[in-house]
């Protein structure tokens, strides 16, 4: 692989990286406005809106780490690393 092949790929690994990073600080910050609107509620509801936050806040931390192994994937593979 050419050396500008290798700084080509990097290039489109860091794009990916940094396109993941972004849409997983969007998905959190979207969690994050939940659960301050779910805080903001009283009684009842303020109970099974904490509890859906909560669970949305779960999701976003699977999102997050799954877009990380996923971004690493690619670098991995980009640099010839992948286990076979």
């Amino acid at each position: 692989m050419s050396s500008a092949q290798q700084n080509f790929n990097t290039g489109q690994v860091q794009a990916k990286t940094e396109a993941n990073f972004q849409a997983a600080k969007d998905s959190a910050s979207a969690a994050a406005d939940r659960a301050q609107a779910a805080y903001n509620t009283t009684g009842e509801a303020r109970e099974e809106n904490k509890e859906e936050a909560t669970g949305l806040l779960q999701q976003t931390g699977e999102q997050v780490k799954n877009m990380a192994q996923g971004a690493m994937d690619t670098v991995k593979h980009t640099l010839g690393m992948e286990k076979n």
